[in-house]
């Protein structure tokens, strides 16, 4: 289970940096991150647990961006906002889940999400 996102006045953690990485590298399907070429398991755990909370935190990240996109577009004070019905057909969500997370928006943007998710209650 996924951990938590801090609250707004308690620090992020900085995991490992994400990396682009070369064309030729990214063209391979047995290539990641160089995790192949790590022949010590101690190491081996090491990187593929920095890169696993990394994509992690970046998950997360992400999803508080869609929740604020999402309750920007639902805001009834613009001209051209959307349904949740909208939102969801856009985001490829259900309905029930767009309203959530147009909720778990507008608590983000307000500074009161407290590390809640979009399915988590007070």
């Amino acid at each position: 289970m996924a951990e938590p996102t801090p609250r707004r006045n308690e620090p992020r953690l900085r995991p490992a940096p994400l990396l682009f990485e070369p064309a030729e590298a990214a063209s391979d399907p047995e290539h990641f991150f160089d995790l192949e070429s790590i022949d010590d398991p101690r190491a081996l755990l090491a990187r593929a647990t920095e890169l696993t909370l990394a994509f992690r935190a970046a998950a997360d990240r992400a999803v508080e961006f869609q929740a604020m996109a999402a309750a920007q577009l639902a805001d009834p004070r613009r001209f051209d906002r959307l349904t949740t019905a909208d939102i969801a057909e856009r985001a490829e969500w259900t309905e029930d889940y767009a309203k959530k997370m147009v909720e778990f928006g507008r608590d983000l943007m307000r500074g009161d999400a407290e590390g809640r998710g979009p399915g988590d209650t007070a």
